[in-house]
Formats: C-alpha cells, sequence, structure tokens
C-alpha cells in the first residue's frame, strides 16, 4: 500500500474543509476554525484518530479561539512513514506545523498520545511556540514499555496495539479484519474487551478511524521503538509551559488486577510532581467519570474544561 494515503479511497466529508501542508518528509492534513484575531489552539487526536474526531469541540471552541486540528504521520490524510513513526518525529512535524501555519504562540491539547505529544511539545518546541499545553487523558510511563513507574504498556493498552498489528499488519498488508474480530473475542484482556464492546453494530468493516489509520502505529507503540529515544520521565522534567493534565476513567479489573485507563493515579501523581520539579505551573484535574475521548464523546466539558484553563494562561 502506498505511504500516500490520498491514493486510499476510504476518506469521508466533514463539515470543516480539509487543507495539506507540505513539511518536508510528510504532508500533513488539518481543518481550521476560527478567527485569525482569536488566541490561537492546536488540536492533537488520540491514536486511531483523525482530525475530525475533535469536530464538534471545534464548533464549540471557535468563537474563542482559531483553532487547527491535525492528522499526525500515519493518521487521516497525513503521509504515512513506514519505520518512522515516533515520538520526536511526531513532535517535530507540529513543530514545523506550527512554524509554517500557525506562525505564533500557541496553546496545544492533545488527546491520549496527542497528551503526550502536548508535553513533548511543552518541553522541546523551539522557544516562545508554546503557551501551555493540555493533556487530555495521556497515558504517561503506561505506554512505555518499562515505565518509570506503574504498569507498562503490555499490561494495559499493548494486548489490543499487538492484535491491530498481527490482524491488520503495516500499512494494512495483512487487512484480516475478521480475523481480528475472532482474536478479541478469545482474548484475556479486559482492555480489548472493552474495545471489542465499542464496534457493537458495526463489525462487518473497520470504524472510520481505524481505516484512516496505519496499524504499525500500534506495533511501535507495543515494541517500545515510538519512545525509544524519549523517556517520559526525561521529557516531563524538561517542560517549560503551563500545563493542565486531566484523568479520566481507570479502575482495576477485579479478577485479573489488569490496569483500566489511561494511566493509574500513581502514575499521573509522578507526572505532575516531575513537571512542577522543572518550575512550572502544573493544574491536575481528575474526571474519573468522564470518557478517555471526552473531546469527542463530551464535547461541551471539554470545550468549558479547556477554555477555562487557557483563561489563566499568561498573555503571549
Amino acid at each position: 500500500m502506498a505511504s500516500n494515503p490520498a491514493f486510499r479511497d476510504v476518506f469521508v466529508p466533514h463539515a470543516y474543509p480539509e487543507q495539506q501542508i507540505d513539511l518536508g518528509e510528510v504532508t500533513m492534513n488539518y481543518a481550521e476554525a476560527g478567527s485569525s484575531d482569536k488566541p490561537a489552539l492546536l488540536l492533537v487526536p488520540e491514536q486511531t484518530g483523525s482530525w475530525w474526531s475533535y469536530e464538534e469541540a471545534m464548533n464549540l471552541l471557535s468563537p474563542d479561539f482559531h483553532v487547527y486540528a491535525v492528522d499526525l504521520r500515519g493518521q487521516g490524510r497525513s503521509t504515512w512513514t513506514p519505520k518512522r513513526y515516533s515520538l520526536d518525529n511526531f513532535g517535530n512535524d507540529l513543530v514545523r506545523f506550527i512554524a509554517l501555519v500557525v506562525k505564533r504562540p500557541v496553546i496545544v491539547a492533545g488527546n491520549s498520545s496527542g497528551g503526550v505529544l502536548a508535553a513533548w511539545l511543552s518541553a522541546y518546541a523551539m522557544p516562545g511556540q508554546i503557551r501551555g499545553a493540555l493533556l487530555e487523558d495521556a497515558p504517561l510511563f503506561s505506554s512505555e514499555p518499562v515505565p518509570a513507574i506503574g504498569h507498562s504498556i503490555r499490561q494495559g493498552a499493548g494486548p489490543l496495539f499487538q492484535l491491530y498489528s498481527t490482524y491488520l499488519g503495516d500499512q494494512w498488508c495483512v487487512n484480516d479484519w475478521p480475523g481480528y474480530l475472532e482474536a478479541v473475542k478469545k482474548s484475556p484482556s479486559t482492555m480489548v474487551r472493552i474495545f471489542a464492546s465499542q464496534l457493537s453494530g458495526r463489525q462487518e468493516e473497520p470504524p472510520q478511524n481505524l481505516k484512516e489509520y496505519d496499524p504499525e502505529w500500534a506495533r511501535a507503540f507495543h515494541e517500545g521503538t515510538v519512545a525509544l529515544n524519549c523517556p517520559h520521565d526525561r521529557m516531563l522534567r524538561q517542560v517549560t509551559t503551563p500545563v493542565l493534565v486531566t484523568h479520566h476513567t481507570r479502575s482495576v479489573d477485579p479478577d485479573t488486577g489488569e490496569p483500566l485507563g489511561a494511566l493509574s493515579d500513581e502514575q499521573a501523581a509522578h507526572a505532575v510532581t516531575l513537571m512542577r520539579s522543572a518550575g512550572v505551573t502544573v493544574d491536575y484535574h481528575s474526571a474519573p467519570d468522564a470518557p478517555h475521548v471526552m473531546h469527542e464523546l463530551d464535547p461541551p466539558r471539554y470545550a468549558q474544561l479547556l477554555h477555562d484553563w487557557a483563561a489563566t494562561l499568561p498573555v503571549s
């Protein structure tokens, strides 16, 4: 399959027009809403997510922000880059996007792995690019194979990612959706079964967000190569901007002891401690009743949370 997803006939129309920018190695797809006289806001989606997971949230945020929502490399209409999926490459794509498209200081808000990238930008973006970083239920430490604290990806989302890698394959080279569904039913992982329950009524083919996703992402996370040169503890000690950590649904399976959710209370507390040690303001918002992808499943709550926090940031 071609690394350029533009050759794949899987896409559907959305409420906002899509645009592209050539960043060098990749062409990044994005949408924007709002007026340029409002503060700039960059939205970074979750793994398996495209920019349009923010579509309803963009509508709510656009009166107060100039909103940009992007497809990361390997997702949506942005270029797929086999063997090149890493936090540093994702992050540097966003640095270029801010420099070439946004062209002014920006608030960044990312969900899940996009939240890890929001932390990456706070730590490693060019000076003055980032005003603040919202980490929406980001899997800090828990998306690493050997984390500094708490459970690893192998105990969390790893079994799901392994199934994506095995039955869908890098660049969909396997494309065995029926085999994936059968494997899901037999998986001992509670996390896998939770994700499988979300496919109810639409199992004949992959959901739209997976169609737009390169499953090599999953392998890079499960095998640990995605953060090989970017350990989370080191990254978090180097943040330079105000940060808001939101921490959503989490629990422990009483039968198996399996941790459920993006990260544990212990991991969230340690992340906050490390970032505060860098001398920045870090707010923590516990929302155990919130879905992992709050911005898509509860856009009003997400938009209000982001709006209220952004109002506390220093004016750029």
